[in-house]
């Protein structure tokens, strides 16, 4: 997801622009740029690869201006080259943009035949040339926007500045987000409030369809037939959000060790731990529900596995769970009146936002488990759930992924409570059980130092598959996915079962096997596996608790020793071993981490 910043100050903006595009890195990018007024002409600087590439090009320029825009951009058409890079110009504008221009290729084709030059490989330079030409042809700049935006089919954002126009910003979305930062006789556009955290805290979010003229006075907005409308202010805590590391090497091992405070701070939230008892989300009746529909992607999909579960047995609620990409394209019937539950860290993510709108013109209710309560999602949702994990700066999700567990377990609670299915004493167990999580969440963060020396044997392999079963065989997909986002080391999770449907024959001594077995009903059943694997010479790493290290006498080149604890709360705490086993080996093989290449932190595109 790429990261927009416009800025109308009063001081040079140039350094402002890159500052406010150090905050936007969690997105992930590839490349970046700005463009200023400089006495009104337009000047960019534009690199290739990380922000300090861009930084030293600015160290040796003048070009500083008090109006500019700025922008990470993740490539999707052209490759991640300084010509690809944002913003894109003519000689009367520049332009950012965030999102795919589907019909870019007719466009390009028709501003061709009308003898537009054009220097780059991507969709957005398609806008900038036909706004230009809408400005020749005697249009204003708001003008020449407004009529322009129709013509363009996919997600976007947009920020522009025009040559000779030092007061003026003009900004527009449709799926991606973007907002609108008040100051003192200075306006500012970013992707959202950790951006404009630095200038202000009065933020307006436009509403999908959106576009907004600024200048130095104000923001005028306007809807998208044209209106003009009003948008609330609300005041973002983006404003004291500083992204810091700490005492930790990268931002995803400081989110790991988080963790116990992030899952805590949530779970005291949505269970009353002193009474024993879950609290009934606002907006939903459980009793009248007869089945869930749970929607996400990646990560998400991997907490809503887990959560089927949960809902099933706990609150015996039959459950449907699609990745978002499939299900808004797989047009299932849904039952006028019944629930749909999407889960999206971000709020933004395109498929996840398309399954909401699909599941909404069904007749569905809407409830939605975001991070990011002003997102595009929770805004269009019936009913918000809200993670409260704070900002997640590594694009590998962790403590975002534990909170998503956090919530949707409370609410599993709190629907069998409300179905009539739960009694009190079962409840009361249940909360218990999940307040005792934080202690066995900082108990699982002890093992850092012998997950670490373990990575160091994993470094060295190339491929490498997880195995658990019930609430752990998500926990291995998320497992396998980790290891593979951020280590590059291609991983598969599957349901312990199925080894003997076809993963068992990639087994040797080569070939490395997590295995996430607690000491549960299932145990038994995965040990047999075990020794399936052990058979064949396989290096096995087993994660489990001290009965299952005594029962499972299997020789594992590593057993990762957890406390025991009910199985109803192993999902959250199994996750930590596998998210700092993904972390170490990540470190030791010299990956960007945090920025791990092709991946951005928000999808909010197809």
């Amino acid at each position: 997801m790429c990261g927009i910043i416009g800025i109308l100050g009063q001081t040079p903006v140039a350094p402002l622009l890159v500052d406010a595009l150090k905050r936007l890195e969690y997105r992930g990018y590839d490349s970046a740029g700005i463009a200023t007024l400089e006495d009104g002409s337009i000047e960019r600087l534009r690199a290739e690869g990380k922000l300090r590439n861009l930084e030293a090009k600015l160290a040796a320029s003048r070009k500083l201006g008090r109006t500019g825009i700025g922008h990470t951009r993740w490539a999707t058409h052209g490759a991640p080259t300084e010509r690809n890079a944002h913003p894109h110009a003519t000689e009367r504008l520049a332009v950012v943009h965030n999102g795919i221009i589907e019909n870019f290729r007719e466009l390009r084709t028709e501003l061709e035949a009308k003898g537009r030059r054009f220097v780059s490989d991507t969709d957005t330079e398609v806008v900038a040339h036909l706004v230009t030409v809408a400005i020749e042809e005697g249009l204003s700049p708001h003008a020449a926007v407004a009529a322009v935006l129709p013509r363009l089919t996919g997600a976007f954002a947009l920020a522009f500045v025009f040559d000779g126009e030092e007061d003026l910003l003009i900004g527009a979305r449709r799926g991606s987000p973007l907002a609108i930062g008040f100051g003192t006789s200075e306006m500012f556009l970013g992707s959202d409030a950790i951006a404009l955290g630095p200038f202000t805290d009065e933020i307006t979010y436009l509403d999908d369809g959106d576009h907004v003229v600024l200048t130095r006075a104000g923001a005028a907005i306007f809807d998208e037939s044209g209106a003009a409308v009003t948008r609330a202010i609300v005041r973002s805590q983006g404003a004291t959000y500083v992204a810091d590391k700490g005492n930790h090497r990268h931002f995803m091992v400081k989110e790991i060790h988080e963790q116990p405070e992030v899952v805590g701070h949530t779970l005291a939230h949505y269970l009353d731990l002193a009474r024993g008892e879950a609290r009934a989300p606002e907006g939903i009746d459980f009793a009248k529900v007869d089945r869930l529909s749970i929607t996400a992607c990646g990560t998400a999909y991997y907490a809503g596995s887990v959560a089927r579960y949960w809902f099933e047995q706990i609150a015996r609620l039959p459950v449907d769970i699609d990745i978002a990409s499939e299900f808004r394209y797989r047009e299932q019937p849904l039952a006028p009146g019944g629930l749909s539950m999407v889960i999206s860290q971000s709020g933004e993510t395109a498929d996840t936002l398309a399954s909401l709108r699909y599941a909404r013109a069904e007749g569905q209710k809407i409830a939605a488990v975001v991070n990011v309560r002003e997102s595009t999602i929770a805004r269009e949702a019936d009913v918000v759930l809200p993670l409260l994990a704070g900002p997640e700066i590594g694009v590998a999700s962790t403590k975002a992924f534990t909170a998503q567990l956090a919530v949707l377990a409370a609410t599993a609670i709190a629907a069998g409570k409300a179905r009539g299915v739960l009694s009190s004493d079962a409840e009361a167990h249940l909360v218990r059980a999940f307040s005792e999580v934080p202690r066995l969440m900082h108990e699982a963060l002890k093992l850092d130092a012998q997950i670490e020396a373990l990575a160091r044997e994993l470094s060295k392999v190339r491929h490498c598959l997880y195995l658990g079963r019930g609430t752990s065989y998500p926990i291995a997909l998320e497992g396998a996915l980790k290891l593979k986002e951020i280590s590059y080391i291609h991983a598969e999770g599957y349901a312990a079962g199925e080894l003997k449907h076809g993963p068992i024959a990639l087994i040797d001594e080569e070939m490395p096997v997590v295995v996430i077995a607690p000491h549960d009903r299932l145990f038994e059943k995965t040990v047999s596996n075990m020794q399936e694997v052990a058979a064949r010479g396989g290096r096995i790493i087993l994660i489990t608790d001290k009965a299952g290290r005594d029962a499972a006498a299997i020789d594992a080149i590593e057993t990762l020793v957890l406390p025991e604890m009910p199985s109803s709360v192993t999902p959250l705490v199994y996750a930590i071993p596998v998210q700092l086993l993904a972390y170490h080996t990540a470190v030791i093989m010299g990956t960007d981490v945090d920025q791990p290449r092709n991946l951005a932190k928000s999808v909010t595109v197809e």
